[in-house]
C-alpha cells in the first residue's frame, strides 16, 4: 500500500509528496520531521505513538488505514480529532462501503438467521481478522451483543443461537475477498465483495484525503466523508 500510495500522490498534480517514513526513521515524526498539511498512514500499530506525536505537534490532517489497532488505539485516533481532521477506515473501497450498508440492512431484516463472515487475503497479511471483517461484524451486530467464534475446531456441538462465525483465510496474492452469509430455514443469502487489486483502496484513500483537507478538526468516517451516509 505504501508503494502504491506514493505512486498515486506523485502522479497527482494537485498533491506534493514531502517524504516517507518507515520502521527505520519513523521516530523522526516525534520532533524533527517537517510540517505538512496531511499525513497518510498505512503502517502498523507500533507506529501509532509517532504518528500521534506528529499530528499533535503540527495539527496536520491524518488519514489512517492501519489495521490491527486495538480499541484503545482507535480511541487515541479519535482523540486526535480534537486538534486536526482525522479519518480512519479499515477499507477505503466504495464497494466495501456498500457491502457494509447491505450487511446492516440484511441483518436487521433477517432476525434469527445464522450469520457467518469469511475474509480471504494474501499470504503476507499480518493481522486477522481483517479490519474490513471487523467493520462488517460491527455492521451486523452494532450493539456488540452477540457472541463471536473465531473458527471452529473439535466437537463444538450444535451452533448456539445468535452466534456469529468469523473466519480468516490466507493464501497467494489475494487482494481481498469478504463474504457475509445469512442462513435461514431452507434458504441463504450471501453478500460478497472481491478486490482484484489494491489500487481500489489507494483510489479511495486519495479521494478521501482531498476531502479531509477541507474539513475542520474532528474524527470522520469514510462513509460520511465520501457519501454523506450510506
Amino acid at each position: 500500500m505504501g508503494t502504491l500510495l506514493r505512486a498515486a500522490v506523485e502522479a497527482d498534480e494537485s498533491l506534493s509528496l514531502a517524504g516517507g517514513y518507515d520502521a527505520d526513521n519513523v521516530s523522526e515524526l516525534d520532533s524533527v520531521a517537517p510540517e505538512v498539511d496531511l499525513v497518510i498512514d498505512f503502517s502498523a500499530p507500533a507506529s501509532l505513538s509517532h504518528v500521534e506525536a506528529y499530528v499533535r505537534r503540527t495539527h496536520a490532517a491524518l488519514l489512517s488505514g492501519t489495521t490491527g489497532l486495538s480499541a484503545d488505539d482507535l480511541a487515541r485516533l479519535r482523540a486526535l480529532g480534537e486538534v486536526a481532521p482525522v479519518i480512519w477506515s479499515g477499507n477505503y473501497s466504495l464497494g466495501v462501503a456498500v457491502l457494509r450498508h447491505l450487511a446492516r440492512e440484511a441483518a436487521a431484516s433477517l432476525p434469527g438467521w445464522d450469520t457467518e463472515i469469511v475474509e480471504c487475503h494474501h499470504n503476507r497479511k499480518a493481522d486477522a481478522p481483517s479490519g474490513t471483517a471487523k467493520m462488517l461484524l460491527e455492521a451486523v451486530d452494532p450493539a456488540g451483543e452477540r457472541s463471536v467464534v473465531y473458527g471452529r475446531d473439535g466437537i463444538v456441538g450444535p451452533r448456539p443461537a445468535g452466534e456469529i462465525g468469523m473466519h480468516s483465510l490466507r493464501g497467494g496474492t489475494v487482494a481481498g475477498t469478504h463474504e457475509v452469509m445469512f442462513f435461514g430455514e431452507d434458504e441463504e443469502v450471501v453478500l460478497t465483495h472481491r478486490a482484484t487489486s489494491r489500487q481500489i483502496f489507494v483510489n479511495g484513500a486519495i479521494a478521501a484525503a482531498k476531502r479531509l483537507l477541507a474539513r475542520e478538526p474532528g474524527f470522520y468516517d469514510f462513509d460520511t466523508l465520501m457519501f454523506g451516509q450510506l
